[in-house]
């Protein structure tokens, strides 16, 4: 038996080789929780606990080389439910979350009918088919992410169909939609070197990265792909790089959409866009 508190300091003090302290303490409540189950509480009361220390061991080494600790733990929380990540999907991030707050909070329509363009892990699908009661389909051209998403689906008992579909090149599957939303590749492939190892070297460059002379493409398509599949009313909702919301706004406008509305993110950048179809 082995004093908990005491192995939180030792794995964060190992952490710090290559995190700051606050990030350094952050993964190891994270690792410790869901590798382990140890959670905060029996930590800041220093119980006494059996661990394989092998093991711990394994998972700080790869830390230690920069792998996200959601793939080294293979979960990622996001919107209060524990959610299977892998290599293959994208780790969700923080303004996810706000971009599903932001849908749940502007939509009261009984069963909306849902689709997701790139669904990754199936977080914002998954999520908003158990907060909104919604009929949810999810479309990505990745099958690693597809099965992940419907892994997750199972575990979490939520009702969400999956295609496997080019957003590019095909058609969305479904039609008569009351809100279409997407978190689309949208970094310019020249920010590859500013990027942290941790993403460069292990998230899906295909769910990250679009051409330096069309970083809006999949916007456009899916915009498109909206004006033909949305009700009257219905509203398209997008996770958007902060540099290009101004961007975005003019090009949904410019195709027909109305009351198009860039919102800021918690720490105040524009990260998310919102419109309706006429």
């Amino acid at each position: 038996m082995k004093n908990v508190k005491q192995i939180w300091q030792e794995t964060v003090k190992q952490l710090e080789k290559v995190y700051d302290r606050r990030e350094a303490e952050n993964i190891s409540y994270l690792l410790l929780e869901d590798a382990f189950g140890l959670s905060k509480t029996a930590i800041l009361f220093e119980e006494e606990k059996e661990i394989d220390s092998d093991q711990l061991s394994g998972y700080i080494q790869r830390l230690l080389l920069y792998e996200p600790i959601q793939y080294v733990i293979g979960i990622a929380d996001f919107f209060g439910r524990k959610f299977h990540i892998a290599p293959g999907a994208l780790i969700p991030r923080p303004e996810t979350e706000e971009l599903v707050s932001l849908i749940i909070k502007e939509n009261k329509v009984q069963n909306p009918k849902i689709l997701d363009v790139g669904v990754g892990s199936g977080c914002i699908a998954i999520t908003l088919a158990l907060e909104l009661n919604a009929s949810v389909f999810g479309t990505d051209v990745s099958k690693e992410a597809i099965a992940i998403a419907e892994k997750n689906a199972r575990e979490l008992n939520a009702n969400v169909r999956f295609y496997h579909s080019n957003i590019l090149t095909e058609n969305l599957p479904e039609s008569e939609l009351d809100i279409l939303v997407s978190n689309p590749p949208y970094i310019p492939q020249m920010e590859f070197d500013k990027m942290a190892k941790n993403v460069t070297d292990f998230e899906p460059e295909l769910a990250l990265f679009v051409p330096d002379d069309d970083p809006l493409i999949f916007y456009k398509r899916i915009a498109e792909e909206g004006l033909n599949t949305l009700k009257k009313g219905g509203k398209l909702y997008f996770e958007i790089h902060e540099d290009f919301g101004e961007e975005v706004k003019a090009y949904l406008q410019n195709a027909g959409y109305s009351n198009v509305v860039i919102h800021q993110d918690m720490q105040g950048k524009e990260r998310m866009v919102s419109a309706v179809k006429v």
